[in-house]
């Protein structure tokens, strides 16, 4: 078994962290740059960080806080919201990014994966889906704007499609169990999971240490990611990295 990843993501909305319930509802867990740099003193592997208000309003994402918090830290670091060009990849890559994440940009022109991962690298390309379950498809649905558009797309062939035109990584998140803390969406993640060969990063619904396990093994993801539970010091990563190291899951 590969070695396994756990993920703190920071969801920013005007320079400050915030995490709701599925997407909406916001409240504010702290401030980006020494949150970061307390993850990297805790132990995470890596850093998400999305800026949630940007496909919606439009906005770029704020590349001096993404500066400031790369000076903070040491980890690997994705830097996602309101992406849209590769000129927005190298402003953030060079702000001190290590990899970008895009989402509706992708969705509404998937050239720009191809494009990314020509100029920067297959390694500097993470695609995020926001996927739902939809039973009039009988399958998960890609969401576009932050959660709030569905696509009509299905999320198993967009997530082959996205390793075809060079994604690198895919970071997953079920809408369905997002900010509900009643653990990981398995179904969704195995399948996805199954689908490709890319590494898989889970994320929506993690409440408790096991969740981590169960999205290991039975998820198959590589990689695991909460923002809650993290912020809020419900628990922390050391807890999960213990966890799975008493279980037999490879942890940094």
């Amino acid at each position: 078994m590969l070695t396994k990843r756990i993920i703190p993501c920071l969801d920013v909305k005007d320079g400050r962290v915030v995490k709701g319930v599925n997407f909406v509802n916001l409240r504010d867990a702290g401030d980006p740059v020494e949150l970061a740099a307390l993850y990297d003193k805790e132990g995470a592997d890596e850093l998400v960080f999305l800026d949630i208000s940007a496909s919606v309003e439009g906005r770029a994402t704020m590349v001096e806080v993404v500066r400031q918090t790369a000076g903070e830290i040491t980890i690997p670091f994705t830097v996602g919201g309101g992406i849209s060009s590769v000129e927005d990849m190298k402003r953030l890559l060079r702000a001190g990014a290590d990899k970008i994440g895009i989402n509706t940009a992708a969705v509404k022109n998937p050239q720009l994966i191809s494009d990314g991962a020509r100029k920067f690298g297959s390694q500097c390309i993470v695609v995020a889906i926001d996927a739902k379950y939809n039973p009039e498809m009988g399958e998960w649905e890609v969401y576009t704007h932050g959660g709030r558009t569905p696509s009509g797309i299905k999320a198993l062939e967009w997530a082959k499609e996205v390793e075809r035109l060079g994604a690198g990584e895919i970071l997953l998140t079920s809408m369905d169990a997002d900010g509900t803390k009643d653990g990981f969406d398995i179904p969704l993640t195995r399948a996805v999971s199954e689908s490709v060969s890319i590494p898989v990063i889970a994320s929506g619904g993690a409440g408790k240490v096991e969740d981590f396990y169960q999205v290991f093994t039975e998820g198959k993801a590589d990689a695991g990611l909460a923002a809650t539970i993290f912020h809020y010091k419900e628990i922390t990563i050391d807890e999960v990295k213990r966890d799975l190291r008493a279980k037999g899951v490879e942890v940094r």
